[in-house]
């Protein structure tokens, strides 16, 4: 597999080394819901995950929650609660929305305020080895002090400086200096005594820190937004090789912006969109389909319209998916076909073009367009009615591969609601086979009433929610 890296600004071959992949992904800091563009990270970085295991390796993958923050201060005190309890409020909104999303849980999710004795730990070894420095209870990093600051970015101090706006603060040598460890500004603010007096770990020590305890250091992958790049990443390389004289990561992936208007989206703009109210009107499904169908580099577009046409897209594979699930479950003794079963292995010969795509920089949008030519294949076939149980056996197996892959497949777990559909179904069948139509029809009625459709086929009954 070769994967564009940030660092090093072209495609490179990404060697697993002994079967295992270690990779982090920056979390996201719990002071409010998530949104389509911090969706965006997560989904993809959740499949990246799914397509290296899918490939025979272990990944162990670390995704952390900055659970104290200034904007996560500001809030507790705006609303009369402890910074633990907002933290607390919205990490459970994420797992909420991730698991609608179809992003599994991490190997390991870390807060920042678990690891408070490590990020203590390296400030101290950043004094010790000239790095850093303390003024007035807080710690800065001395940028100038690591000969490669800017390495990720492509930029160096004097660019940086010349182009950027810099609030003013007498404590740092250089503009560039950035904060390890804040001083408690006020009584009653969150904060952990250090050597430094009491205060609180700074952003970028926090991922620091948590990389290294829970990964080592020369991990294989650094993932997150592009925003991340300068200067959260790039002041994660330079206090981690500081502190531990070792590369913090071999492969540095980020994507791109989502935008509203052909603009960033963000909240400062009121353009921001909360996953969990997309999900009400369209779906956590299409969300999921909509962020993963651009090539993950590339910004994508935001709007209904988008998110619409995404839903469509995904209730066509779900819908092959039903279609040869129903056909299996009411397949006769039809015999094996050769040309069937010929066009059936020509079908499963496409996974290597999927794969093809995956492994040429992680091109989700290429490799969703082979699963389409698939699907397509899959609906012709289904076209003749005397495809053998053992063709739609193997084919249905083949498609909930790639689809379970991409996070496609729809809940297995049926409802309530569905039991009793099935016995209308059922029993609708048996007043047919009776002669007894008007009954029949009643039931059609109630199950249309239940916002559920129904088509007879010459194998059965299907029917769908509307």
């Amino acid at each position: 597999m070769r994967l564009f890296n940030t660092l090093t600004r072209q495609k490179e071959e990404l060697t697993v080394r002994d079967g295992r992949v270690r990779m982090y992904a920056c979390g996201p800091t719990v002071y409010n819901y998530i949104h389509i563009g911090n969706a965006r990270c997560f989904v993809l970085f959740d499949l990246l995950r799914r397509y290296l295991e899918y490939r025979g390796n272990e990944v162990v993958f670390v995704q952390n929650f900055t659970d104290v923050d200034d904007k996560m201060i500001a809030k507790a005190k705006a609303e009369g609660c402890t910074v633990p309890e907002i933290a607390a409020r919205y990490i459970d909104a994420y797992f909420t929305d991730a698991q609608g999303l179809g992003v599994r849980p991490a190997t390991v999710h870390p807060r920042a305020t678990e690891n408070i004795p490590e990020i203590i730990e390296i400030v101290q070894t950043l004094i010790d080895k000239g790095h850093a420095y303390e003024s007035n209870g807080n710690v800065y990093f001395a940028a100038g002090s690591f000969p490669h600051y800017g390495c990720l970015s492509h930029y160096n101090l004097d660019e940086l400086e010349a182009g950027a706006r810099i609030d003013v603060n007498d404590e740092k040598r250089h503009p560039f200096d950035f904060a390890l460890w804040k001083a408690k500004k006020e009584e009653g603010e969150i904060s952990w005594p250090s050597p430094w007096g009491e205060g609180r770990p700074g952003w970028h020590i926090e991922c620091s820190a948590m990389v290294r305890k829970y990964l080592g250091t020369d991990i294989d992958i650094h993932c997150g937004g592009q925003d991340l790049t300068f200067p959260h990443h790039e002041n994660e390389i330079a206090q981690s090789e500081c502190a531990t004289g070792a590369p913090l990561a071999r492969f540095w992936l980020h994507n791109g912006y989502i935008n509203v208007d052909n603009r960033k989206m963000s909240k400062s703009a009121g353009d921001c969109f909360w996953v969990r109210d997309a999900a009400k009107k369209f779906g956590y499904g299409a969300i999921r389909y909509f962020l993963l169908a651009s090539h993950y580099r590339n910004p994508v577009n935001f709007s209904e319209s988008i998110l619409e046409q995404s839903a469509a897209a995904l209730e066509r594979l779900r819908n092959c998916r039903e279609n040869l699930a129903f056909r299996l479950a009411n397949a006769g003794d039809a015999p094996e076909a050769p040309a069937l079963t010929a066009q059936a292995a020509r079908i499963l010969e496409r996974r290597d073009d999927l794969i093809a795509e995956m492994d040429d920089d992680f091109n989700t949008a290429n490799a969703i367009a082979v699963l389409f030519e698939i699907t397509r294949d899959i609906n012709t076939l289904l076209q003749n009615e005397s495809v053998s149980a053992a063709v739609l056996r193997t084919l249905l197996g083949f498609y909930d591969e790639l689809l379970g892959l991409f996070g496609f497949l729809p809940s297995e777990q049926s409802s309530d609601g569905d039991a009793e559909i099935e016995a209308l179904v059922a029993e609708r069948a048996q007043a047919k086979k009776e002669k007894n139509y008007k009954k029949a029809d009643e039931i059609r009625a109630r199950l249309g009433e239940m916002g559920v459709t129904l088509e007879d086929t010459p194998q059965g009954t299907k029917w769908k929610k509307a």
